[in-house]
């Protein structure tokens, strides 16, 4: 699968075309992220994505992520999206996206690979297919190493962007997103990202490139461990004369063999 990811990335790359327009946007992401039991997690994002005018695309998106083994963990999101069209007015669509993440480590090096289904409800962009809105099929391979006694952790990825849809455009890829990031170590339930995105639409009729700023702050919620109840099996009576250990009483019995 690695391998033919590389392909991808290396044949793909070259329907560059110069006359493709450029934009710079920023994006910013937080969230919170926790445990429901120990196979399941959950995550509540809130994502807004900036360019030259102002807010273009703000989304909030709920998710439920299962660790089926150790290497694999399918999950599930749901997504709310607003996006500001020419004329300044927001269209709204729902998204549900359908993942599965592959994972693997070799001593300091994380590899992952991640496949999604994207299903939109409705064309949020009318007239024309958007591979970052409408339905795709997506392909993120990443690698990440945690260098010894350094507080960022470097991590980079390409995702490719698939149309299944059945018309003139589709059935190919659309969209190739390279991203370079670092992880910022921290100690506690606070995790700070911060890179930079190289995002290119390709064999469409507009193509289009972008250039992201993105930056993301979680905050992981723990559960509160349960107070353990101790159970003492040393019971003492109180009369009028000297206290009455029963505890001690069974051990004399017992050394006698009168138990």
């Amino acid at each position: 699968m690695f391998r033919f990811c590389a392909f991808l990335f290396f044949s793909l790359s070259l329907n560059f075309v110069s006359s493709q327009q450029n934009y710079f946007q920023v994006w910013a992401e937080t969230g919170i992220t926790g445990k429901l039991s120990n196979k399941f997690e959950y995550a509540v994002d809130w994502n807004n994505r900036f360019g030259s005018y102002n807010l273009q695309t703000t989304f909030g998106q709920v998710s439920v992520k299962y660790k089926f083994k150790k290497w694999l963990k399918p999950s599930i999101d749901y997504r709310y999206i607003a996006n500001r069209e020419d004329n300044t007015n927001y269209t709204s669509n729902h998204r549900l996206n359908f993942n599965l993440q592959f994972s693997k480590t070799i001593k300091r090096l994380d590899l992952g690979l991640r496949l999604r289904y994207q299903y939109s409800f409705s064309e949020l962009l009318v007239g024309s297919y958007e591979p970052e809105f409408d339905k795709s099929f997506r392909i993120k391979p990443s690698i990440s190493y945690d260098i010894n006694n350094f507080p960022l952790t470097p991590q980079i990825s390409t995702e490719f962007f698939y149309d299944p849809s059945n018309y003139e455009l589709g059935n190919r890829f659309t969209k190739i997103r390279y991203s370079a990031s670092f992880a910022l170590d921290l100690k506690g339930p606070h995790k700070v990202e911060f890179g930079y995105i190289f995002d290119q639409r390709i064999q469409l009729a507009t193509p289009l490139n972008r250039h992201i700023l993105n930056l993301s702050y979680s905050y992981q919620i723990k559960k509160k461990k349960e107070k353990k109840v101790q159970v003492f099996n040393k019971i003492q009576f109180r009369q009028k004369g000297p206290s009455l250990n029963i505890k001690s009483m069974t051990d004399k019995f017992g050394e006698k063999g009168l138990l």
